[in-house]
């Protein structure tokens, strides 16, 4: 099957942990009123990009948001693991603040994925759905630290990266090599 040539990278949208300054992880909060409401705005905005397949993290915040853009957009919504958001272990709930306030990052905190595995996972995940689910264009819904992942690898001039919740990356192959168009849409 031909490689993809566009992806629409989304976030899935607002949850109780999400407007809490929560971790998510691996933790499977669904979505609220104003995540409903994100998501419903979203869905008719990637509609209109004409996608093939929405493939979405297992998590039900993400496969909540991919079903509204598949049903949006007409087509079937595939779950898949790769595309999971990062795991914090015991941190996994608790406020961004304390865990930052406590070790200083995030990323120093026990029993976080590290930073280089998830950076490593996400472009892994990224180039192996392109090449299954291609042509294309693709929508893949996943969570904010797993976007910003493979986001600072594709454009290292990013930095840093915001992914508000319900929101979407444009991602482009061009001559071979992906670029990435459009980062961080939430305006329909």
């Amino acid at each position: 099957m031909p490689k993809a040539r566009r992806v629409y990278l989304a976030r899935h949208g607002r949850t109780a942990f999400n407007a809490d300054g929560r971790l998510r992880g691996l933790a499977d909060p669904p979505l609220d009123q104003v995540g409903l409401s994100e998501v419903s705005r979203r869905a008719a905005e990637l509609a209109t990009r004409h996608p093939t397949v929405v493939i979405s993290s297992p998590l039900q915040r993400a496969v909540a948001t991919a079903q509204a853009i598949a049903a949006a957009s007409g087509i079937e919504t595939q779950v898949d693991n790769r595309l999971n958001d990062r795991d914090y272990g015991p941190q996994t709930g608790r406020p961004r603040t304390d865990v930052e306030a406590e070790y200083g990052s995030v990323n120093s905190a026990p029993g976080v994925e590290p930073a280089d595995a998830l950076a490593e996972r996400a472009r892994r995940a990224f180039f192996e759905l392109v090449a299954e689910f291609g042509p294309g264009p693709l929508v893949m819904v996943s969570h904010d630290a797993f976007n910003q992942a493979l986001l600072s690898q594709l454009d290292p001039s990013l930095e840093p990266i915001s992914q508000d919740t319900a929101c979407w990356n444009q991602l482009s192959l061009i001559d071979g090599s992906w670029r990435v168009d459009a980062c961080n849409r939430t305006a329909v």
